[in-house]
């Protein structure tokens, strides 16, 4: 499926996906904000499905961010009861694709009806293996670090934590995304230029992959093109280039 000639030339072990563009994607097509919502949850059935094929192992989806509450209060509605919907009808196809579902963010704000759902969700997917599925929702990495900050002083406070011991990786096993890789690609759709507050601590050496392409649009072949993308590049890490 993918070339494997060079060492390099590896499936990222973990993707994100910043997924943009639905209402653009909707103004074009002359169609309301709330049909490209929908059209963008049935894309993130096929990139699981896809995710899954390609043998990605860690796939995190930029679902809705904690900025996302300023928008109309209908849309954000909408997008509440499209989350819970969906996360209602796809624990079958969780399931059956092997996907265990993570959600990062406060879950606490979110409607009691959505983290039922979501609760319930991440409990009956929790033995899957094949793929793991991140979902933020509620969102912000700057939220997120001060989280983790807050949960390593209260640490501190009560004399479990020594001032002296904390690192970077005392950091990131208290931030929500603890246990899992940093993502190796991260994926942009509808041509914006700009991280908006994802996983700031996490994508510091991610390779970094534009599309025009509105979220909408984002299909299979499209995340595989992204994929061939980053088998063409070599990762430094910070050091000198070849």
């Amino acid at each position: 499926m993918f070339s494997r000639r060079r060492t390099d030339r590896k499936v990222p072990q973990h993707v994100a996906i910043i997924m943009d563009g639905n209402g653009r994607w909707a103004q074009r097509h002359g169609l309301p904000r709330s049909e490209g919502h929908r059209r963008g949850v049935k894309m993130v059935r096929e990139i699981i499905r896809a995710a899954a094929g390609f043998k990605i192992k860690y796939l995190t989806l930029y679902a809705f961010s904690s900025e996302n509450w300023k928008r109309p209060r209908q849309e954000v509605a909408f997008l509440m009861e499209a989350c819970e919907r969906m996360l209602t009808q796809e624990v079958a196809l969780l399931l059956k694709e092997g996907v265990r579902l993570r959600h990062i963010g406060r879950m606490e704000e979110l409607p009691e009806s959505l983290q039922r759902v979501l609760t319930n969700a991440i409990h009956v997917t929790r033995g899957n293996q094949r793929l793991n599925l991140q979902i933020a929702f509620n969102y912000g990495a700057r939220r997120e670090i001060v989280d983790a900050v807050r949960h390593i002083a209260a640490e501190v406070k009560a004399g479990r934590l020594d001032v002296k011991a904390i690192d970077e990786r005392t950091l990131a096993r208290a931030l929500y995304t603890a246990g899992l890789p940093d993502p190796d690609l991260l994926i942009r759709t509808s041509g914006e230029m700009r991280i908006s507050n994802f996983l700031l601590w996490q994508v510091c050496y991610s390779e970094i992959y534009v599309t025009q392409k509105c979220w909408p649009d984002f299909s299979k072949a499209q995340l595989k093109r992204a994929i061939r993308d980053y088998q063409e590049r070599q990762r430094r890490f910070g050091g000198l280039d070849g």
